[in-house]
């Protein structure tokens, strides 16, 4: 009997492609953002997606499936985040949905559960939501391991370090995926067959520049010969000025200070501000990648939302919906598919 899946706070569906990818089927998916939601729709059109604040759902049981499934999800996590420091604490009201979450397993009582969350939230509060977290699933019989995975050991062309907590309601411990890639995807080989853009690209689809090279650009494209969502922010001339500047790996430091007159104070400029990829080596951390203005490696233009798209491992027949701002809002805030069936997969051991 195939294991069927349950993902609250879905958002555009990282985790559920990686479910899938794993052999699990999600049938219902909760999350509160109408955009985000309409992509997970269209790209999971068997799944029950729900669009509505978790705290407004009364009885998760009613969802509940026959057979063995999974409960999963990662609540909000821009609170643990360490770019928000005045939010990293126990007054900020949206650190506490993963009580919510607590209550989902509670209703439902799964056979498995996997939380995921930034690695902030190790660090926020001496570690007090992931104290809850833990305890929680441990008051309902779940044997709980944690740990945190850098999705560049999975295949993806990104370093990224997320923190991972699995239950098992049969006693046993599921031991977290071991590192299976080396050497490390690249951004290169993860990006190099898609079409070269302008600034301010508007595309909804192109064929490919070239043939796949790499196994990675293999499996993302599939059996398609187009991809979607080649759309890239219009940068205003001078912000295209500074990106001239800035050589692969380098960052705001190595603009001219005349031509950053716009700052009150250059030196206060966070480090991942204009970052360039380095094109040999993964990614830096995706995340909103166009108010951080990271760089394409070979031209001077941000990122297209197909480029982070497979920054992340989304393959390319993963269409994303809304404007270009919730397009690139979903990719950055999506947990990377591949690393996510690294993690389903280790419940099958």
């Amino acid at each position: 009997m195939r294991v069927k899946g349950i993902d609250v706070f879905s958002g555009a569906g990282g985790m559920s492609i990686g479910a899938s990818w794993a052999g699990i089927e999600t049938i219902v998916a909760f999350d509160t953002d109408i955009h985000a939601a309409k992509t997970y729709q269209i790209n999971h059109p068997e799944t029950l997606v729900i669009c509505d604040d978790v705290r407004n759902i009364g009885d998760f049981g009613i969802y509940r499936p026959d057979g063995p499934f999974v409960v999963f999800g990662g609540p909000p996590c821009q609170g643990f985040s360490t770019s928000n420091q005045r939010t990293r604490n126990t007054a900020n009201e949206n650190n506490w949905l993963f009580q919510e979450f607590l209550r989902a397993v509670r209703q439902l009582n799964p056979d498995w559960v996997v939380f995921e969350n930034v690695r902030g939230i190790l660090e926020t509060a001496n570690a007090t939501f992931l104290q809850h977290v833990i305890r929680g699933l441990e008051e309902l019989g779940y044997v709980v391991n944690y740990g945190l995975l850098n999705a560049a050991d999975y295949g993806v062309p990104q370093k990224r370090h997320r923190l991972f907590v699995i239950g098992a309601r049969d006693g046993t411990k599921v031991e977290l995926p071991q590192p299976q890639c080396t050497p490390y995807v690249t951004v290169g080989e993860a990006i190099e067959d898609l079409q070269l853009l302008p600034n301010g690209a508007k595309f909804d689809q192109l064929k490919y520049r070239c043939s796949a090279k790499s196994e990675f650009a293999k499996l993302m494209r599939g059996k398609n010969r187009t991809s979607s969502n080649h759309h890239v922010t219009r940068n205003a001339p001078h912000i295209i000025d500074r990106y001239k500047y800035i050589p692969q790996g380098g960052n705001w430091e190595n603009i001219p200070d005349d031509l950053m007159g716009s700052y009150a104070d250059k030196s206060r400029c966070h480090t991942g501000i204009y970052r360039r990829l380095k094109i040999n080596e993964p990614s830096v951390v995706i995340g909103n990648y166009r108010k951080n203005m990271l760089i394409h490696p070979t031209e001077d233009r941000g990122l297209s939302v197909r480029e982070a798209a497979r920054l992340q491992s989304f393959p390319d027949s993963y269409q994303f919906s809304g404007s270009i701002g919730f397009q690139q809002q979903q990719v950055g805030n999506a947990v990377p598919p591949l690393l996510a069936k690294a993690v389903f997969e280790s419940l099958g051991k």
